[in-house]
């Protein structure tokens, strides 16, 4: 039995990595995969399996990622907490930019203060500590919850044993600094995986979900991973284009935006390629089937 479960709020590759093999280890399930790109963990279970698969999978996900939340796709809720919707994902990077624009801000006024002011040590010490507080906390909390579950040597704690070992040396500018820029790097790594995951969603939504196909002389809609290669496919004006081939009847124009990003339609005839995702913009098309869907 497949059933397939959306991660809302995960951005770490290891993470789901992680996932993917301990929901793959659970006894009832056969076989586990995470797609990262569109956080979809599907599973192969066995249908007598008596045990509660979707709250299983809530526990692991919660302890591995407690910001996550699985919801199937039959819409039922597991254990995993309130994760984040697409909307929580954008509040999110605001809150990362005002963070790391006000750690930055305090560790600046710091600096300025060691360096122009002849202030008491404890008043410098004081920012040094509010701008790591600002810009690591998160990491040291991290790393102390992950100690807690028998996984030690991540990147939290490895940041957390840089930087407070700087403390403990009395480089306490360096401290900061290091975690400053650790945050950085994070920051536009999540911004990076954010616009990859919406390029693909973008090219998701111009796969088809049917084909008319011309059999015994009817013409039947079906899912286009049932077509085969050599058949024929109608595509009627307005339509896109299921899947490869080549034009043996008709003459149309072509929207192929989607693929090239070429905003000038182009002409179709019998004898030429027509790849899926285009849109056929005026005349009907009959098109032999040339790759797999």
């Amino acid at each position: 039995m497949e059933r397939a479960f959306v991660l809302e709020g995960l951005d770490c590759p290891n993470c789901a990595a992680k996932i993917e093999g301990t929901v793959g280890n659970l006894p009832c399930i056969s076989r586990s995969t995470l797609n990262f790109m569109t956080t979809t963990l599907r599973i192969e279970h066995d249908a007598n399996c008596h045990c509660d698969i979707a709250v299983k999978i809530g526990k692991i996900v919660r302890e591995l990622e407690p910001e996550v939340s699985v919801t199937a796709k039959d819409n039922e809720k597991t254990e995993a907490g309130t994760g984040k919707t697409a909307k929580g994902g954008d509040d999110s990077a605001k809150w990362d930019i005002i963070r790391l624009a006000s750690g930055a801000a305090v560790y600046g006024a710091a600096l300025g203060v060691s360096r122009f002011f002849a202030l008491p040590p404890y008043v410098e010490l004081a920012l040094f500590l509010s701008a790591y507080a600002i810009l690591g906390g998160d990491v040291v909390l991290k790393a102390l919850k992950n100690i807690t579950k028998g996984r030690v040597f991540d990147e939290n704690f490895l940041m957390g044993v840089a930087t407070i070992g700087a403390f403990i040396i009395g480089e306490i500018p360096e401290a900061v600094a290091v975690m400053l820029f650790y945050q950085v790097g994070e920051f536009f790594q999540s911004a990076a995986v954010r616009r990859s995951k919406k390029s693909i969603a973008d090219l998701m939504d111009i796969r088809p979900d049917s084909a008319t196909v011309k059999r015994s002389g009817e013409l039947v809609t079906v899912a286009p991973e049932t077509v085969a290669i050599g058949e024929p496919i109608v595509v009627r004006p307005g339509e896109r284009i299921p899947l490869d081939g080549v034009v043996v009847e008709g003459q149309s124009m072509l929207d192929t935006k989607a693929l090239t990003g070429e905003s000038v339609p182009r002409s179709i005839k019998p004898g030429d390629t027509a790849l899926s995702g285009c849109i056929n913009q005026n005349g009907v098309l009959i098109i032999e089937v040339t790759k797999a869907f």
